[in-house]
């Protein structure tokens, strides 16, 4: 069969394979890609993901689609992938993705079939945490203690550690407080440095101040104090009794005396010039003659005294001290002694009295003038 007569048979095989394929066939769009990150901006070790979305996906069934992933950090084999942040320094990254379609094993190889796309982010850099501190009290003396207390805050919440430093004294505790000492340090402001650190290195600080003052002058001692004189050169014939009118004032010590349980008393009996002229001549009498008496009327008057207030009012004899002065009259007087205070640095001058030598007297009345007399007139028996 030559050339010619092939010719009506190539044109019927044309007109058959026409009728089976169309003319103006479409082709395929190609494959497209779209990134996107979980957050704009994270701080290191903040959890962040990626995610691609492909579209004009070819449906065919025997298409295969596969998506890979680039990046510092970034670990994925799907439509989304993972960013390790925690090694990440400060600073803008980005997160690429490819996809590509086809036959397995032959994916990408026609033009249409890869698309890319990229997700951009940035990893933060940790803020410093800020710090205030304050003491309590704020002033204090020499060897007193004060609370120290930091309030720390890190913005991304990392963990703090606190130190502290004092320009005078010692301050002890690593948390969020501590105790200043002072032991040692002078008086005058003491400066407090207080310190806050995170984990990422950053270190802020704080200061307040404690003011050590110089202790109160110790209050001065107490004193002596006088609370009256009697007077006994009323009663002539009696010159040593306790009178109806000493009594007055007695009872007023006595008062006092029970107001102040710890206070003492020191009676001072004194005698005129006259009476301690008698007595220097008693003494002497005295001297040469064994059982001569001696008439001691300043040490009778402060014995006589004290034995009211003991006898008659209830005060402690214990509480009670006698003795003898130098100033010339015929009085007692009463001294109260409180408690830390030192009769002797007080009062000069005067002498104890032995209480076994000069006994008391009793307050017996004297005898009415008339019934003496006529006890005098009396026939003798």
């Amino acid at each position: 069969m030559n050339a010619k007569s092939l010719k009506p048979l190539f044109l019927l095989f044309a007109l058959a394979f026409l009728a089976i394929v169309p003319m103006g066939c479409k082709k395929a769009p190609p494959i497209t890609l779209a990134c996107n990150a979980s957050a704009p901006a994270v701080y290191p070790g903040d959890p962040l993901s990626v995610s691609a979305t492909a579209g004009s996906v070819d449906t065919k069934k025997n298409t295969n689609v596969i998506y890979s992933w680039s990046g510092d950090g970034v670990t994925g084999s799907g439509t989304s992938a993972t960013v390790d942040t925690s090694l990440l320094a400060p600073g803008s990254y980005t997160a690429k993705a490819e996809v590509k379609e086809g036959k397995k094993g032959k994916e990408g190889l026609k033009p249409g079939q890869t698309a890319d796309c990229s997700a951009g982010y940035t990893v933060k850099a940790f803020e410093p945490p800020t710090i205030s501190c304050s003491a309590s009290p704020t002033t204090i003396q020499p060897g007193g203690t004060s609370t120290i207390t930091s309030v720390g805050v890190s913005p991304q919440n990392r963990p703090l550690t606190y130190s502290y430093s004092a320009s005078a004294g010692t301050v002890t505790g690593s948390g969020a407080t501590a105790d200043y000492s002072s032991a040692g340090a002078p008086t005058g402001a003491v400066g407090i440095n207080c310190n806050v650190s995170d984990d990422k290195g950053h270190t802020v600080s704080a200061n307040t101040t404690i003011t050590i003052t110089a202790p109160p002058p110790p209050p001065p001692p107490p004193h002596s104090q006088s609370l009256g004189t009697i007077n006994f050169s009323t009663d002539k014939r009696r010159p040593e009794r306790v009178d109806n009118e000493a009594k007055a004032l007695l009872d007023q010590v006595a008062l006092d005396m029970k107001q102040q349980p710890d206070a003492k008393l020191v009676i001072v009996g004194e005698a005129s010039a006259d009476e301690s002229a008698k007595m220097a001549k008693q003494q002497a009498y005295a001297a040469k003659h064994k059982h001569a008496k001696v008439e001691d009327y300043a040490a009778q008057r402060a014995v006589n005294t004290k034995d009211y207030l003991v006898t008659e009012q209830g005060i402690d004899a214990s509480r009670i001290s006698v003795a003898t002065g130098s100033t010339p009259g015929q009085t007692a007087e009463i001294y109260l002694v409180p408690m830390g205070a030192t009769f002797s640095n007080d009062v000069s001058g005067t002498t104890p009295v032995d209480e076994t030598v000069v006994k008391p007297q009793a307050r017996k009345p004297v005898p009415h003038a008339h019934h003496a007399a006529k006890k005098a007139a009396a026939p003798a028996q």
